[in-house]
């Protein structure tokens, strides 16, 4: 299991002691809003909780994958080298991918723009109308 990130407002706003102890639960409870709504005290919907703090859920979630990033690069180089077979492969691997990318750890495309050309450049000069006499050119139209 990763390492959950202690809860730190960092916002401006201030929170009250029932908000910061339902954020809190919701690490304690791996993200359960329902339970860490109960624990936090809680008596109604906790669906209006999870919308009042909508953005310091976010936030606190972005640490959580953060904190599990450097696992998920380990993971990726671990079934690597891995010379025995890895249960479920796929599936680490893409879970591993899916939360680098999610973090901005991702692929670097690169184009190659180079180019050698074994011969130069010939640079032909403009086109000048050629006047010729009629008895200096056959017509081949026929």
């Amino acid at each position: 299991m990763a390492i959950l990130p202690t809860v730190v407002n960092d916002s401006k706003r201030e929170l009250t002691e029932k908000q910061q102890s339902f954020l809190e639960h919701l690490v304690e409870t791996q993200g359960d809003a329902k339970k860490a709504a109960e624990l936090a005290g809680y008596k109604s919907h906790y669906h209006h909780v999870v919308k009042t703090l909508k953005t310091e859920i976010l936030e606190l979630t972005q640490e959580v994958l953060a904190n599990s990033a450097p696992r998920a690069a380990f993971k990726l180089v671990e079934i690597m080298d891995s010379s025995k077979p890895v249960i479920q492969a796929n599936n680490k691997l893409a879970a591993a991918q899916t939360l680098l990318d999610r973090v901005g750890v991702t692929k670097v495309d690169k184009v190659d723009v180079n180019h050698t050309v074994n011969s130069g450049i010939f640079l032909m000069p403009d086109k000048a109308p050629l006047d010729l006499p009629e008895d200096q050119y056959e017509d081949i139209s026929n």
